[in-house]
């Protein structure tokens, strides 16, 4: 008699909802910063060869620019990439050391939910005004924010889950 396979805790499931979302944004992340060399690249070949240009170019590769950087900053949280200072925490008692991880990582999420809320309701704010040069909103700059804000959360929410801060000799390799 073959045992069933039991079901994933929903920890594994939350992980597994976070790694497709990664790989999801890793992609946006590939495709915006893939634009924004080829608009730039066929701007400067405009200009310079054929004294022409697209008008919209700027304000593109702005906005493209824009969504790469705020959908790859989850992804360092993702990875314990961000840039860390640890004088302090590096001479902390592991006890002490897990406490104030935990104090901050829990306050890393409360400000990525009001981060999050702040870009939603600059969304609503700039919804009716439109950009420059094309016709779409200008409320899209804060999509990425509110996008990141929430993707950020997801990540420290599954890091306090998991109650796993790395080791001070991770943080400082």
């Amino acid at each position: 008699m073959t045992k069933l396979a039991e079901p994933a805790s929903a920890l594994t499931r939350f992980s597994q909802l976070l790694t497709w979302l990664d790989k999801a944004s890793f992609a946006a992340i590939v495709a915006a910063m893939a634009m924004m060399t080829l608009l730039v690249s066929v701007q400067v070949m405009l200009r310079y060869l054929f004294s022409a240009s697209i008008d919209s170019a700027a304000e593109i590769s702005r906005l493209l620019f824009v969504w790469a950087i705020f959908l790859a900053l989850p992804q360092g949280i993702a990875r314990g990439i961000h840039v860390g200072i640890d004088a302090l925490t590096s001479r902390m008692p592991k006890s002490v050391y897990h406490w104030v991880w935990r104090f901050t990582t829990a306050l890393s999420l409360v400000l990525m939910l009001i981060l999050a809320w702040l870009a939603l309701d600059a969304i609503a704010d700039k919804w009716q005004q439109m950009m420059p040069t094309i016709e779409i909103t200008a409320s899209i700059y804060y999509f990425p924010v509110l996008i990141c804000g929430l993707h950020a959360a997801l990540h420290l929410l599954l890091l306090l889950c998991q109650d796993r801060p790395p080791a001070v000799q991770e943080i400082i390799e």
